[in-house]
């Protein structure tokens, strides 16, 4: 009897193993995200709505701007937010670190992997193979995909090439710092990510360089300073709360002495993979305007920088595709102070000892202007 009561025992316990089993492969598995999460709310709510996900088609996002503004910290929190809706789900992170020839079978692999639920029992030989099975066997399921940082137009077109690739109800989310890539692709929405205004700023950089809510007492001017200095960009206010962290005043304010002079490298690092992805001309028309010519008007830039032997109105476009500037309804170029900020610095360690030619842009400028 006794037996016979424990053989029940253990086959009523695998069967409980396999329901909860069964139940982890439905209910997805929440991403991990920073607590100090400010100004999602809104940010989140313009995604969701812009994926429409009541309705039956195929629809894909793409989410773009500079490194450091948050983009895989956005779409991590939508996918904890959403992934209870579909079955087949896929994360794909670091596209672009990853974009070898090798890497990028790994990538295919893990796609259908996690959509098809063959983990190890479909190998790929080449992507050719990966891109028809995708075709093939997802074109009648529901899926929601991630892919985060994309860099590369062959990137999309392996891994998300059409619509018509996935399943009624199917989703994709894509982040990028190149907007022209989404527009080539034909995305079906377009989310240029926010800075942080001001508010959300300093909650954000307090909650790293003080672990709360509000300021040490004689801390809030200071604070202020470096929020203005960061201007929005969460990277740089993660990065500077976390510096100061525990330092005394006289700390703080000889960092920020320092920061006049020499940007935080560990800042200028992750915005320095956008400018080394420019070509030689876009990387000189971006020096010029970033030393010289940032608020000034388009056409009158376009005018003085027409007398080089850039194709200007070209690259100015490539700038404004790949978010190093923007272009105000008064015609303006707009750039953030912290571009700004590095292309100075690139100036200066490339020509140490030869001083900016500021003087003469403003000569050219007045003649333009009167």
């Amino acid at each position: 009897m006794f037996f016979y009561a424990f053989a029940i025992g253990s086959y009523e316990s695998k069967i409980i193993d396999d329901i909860i089993e069964e139940i982890h492969g439905i209910i997805p598995k929440g991403l991990d995200v920073s607590n100090n999460i400010v100004g999602m709310d809104s940010r989140l709510e313009t995604l969701i709505s812009s994926l429409n996900i009541h309705l039956n088609g195929v629809r894909m996002v793409g989410v773009y701007w500079l490194g450091g503004i948050g983009k895989t910290t956005i779409i991590t929190t939508l996918h904890n937010k959403i992934s209870n809706r579909f079955r087949s789900i896929s994360f794909l992170t670091n596209v672009r670190e990853e974009s070898t020839k090798d890497s990028g079978i790994l990538k295919l692999q893990q796609l259908l992997d996690d959509t098809l639920g063959v983990r190890g029992q479909l190998t790929l030989k080449n992507i050719h193979e990966g891109v028809k099975v995708i075709k093939d066997m997802l074109s009648f399921k529901k899926v929601l995909v991630f892919l985060d940082d994309i860099d590369d137009s062959r990137q999309l077109e392996h891994l998300v090439g059409k619509h018509s690739w996935f399943g009624h109800g199917s989703r994709i989310v894509i982040t990028t710092r190149k907007k022209y890539f989404l527009r080539a692709y034909g995305v079906d929405y377009m989310y240029e990510v926010d800075k942080l205004n001001n508010v959300e700023a300093l909650q954000l950089f307090y909650s790293y360089a003080f672990k709360q809510h509000l300021p040490k007492k004689g801390y809030r001017d200071l604070s202020i300073h470096i929020v203005q200095y960061a201007d929005g960009l969460p990277l740089a206010l993660k990065v500077l709360g976390s510096l100061l962290f525990q330092k005394e005043v006289k700390d703080w304010k000889s960092e920020l002495r320092k920061l006049e002079q020499v940007p935080n490298m560990e800042i200028t690092n992750v915005l320095k993979i956008s400018y080394d992805g420019l070509d030689d001309t876009q990387k000189m028309i971006f020096i010029d305007i970033a030393c010289f010519l940032k608020g000034k008007n388009v056409v009158a830039v376009t005018t003085i920088l027409d007398g080089s032997e850039f194709n200007v109105e070209s690259g100015i476009n490539a700038l404004v595709d790949r978010c190093f500037i923007a272009i105000s309804k008064d015609k303006m170029i707009e750039m953030h102070d912290l571009l700004t900020q590095m292309g100075k610095e690139i100036v200066y360690k490339e020509c140490p000892n030869e001083p900016l030619r500021e003087a003469d842009y403003e000569d050219i400028w007045m003649f333009i202007k009167y």
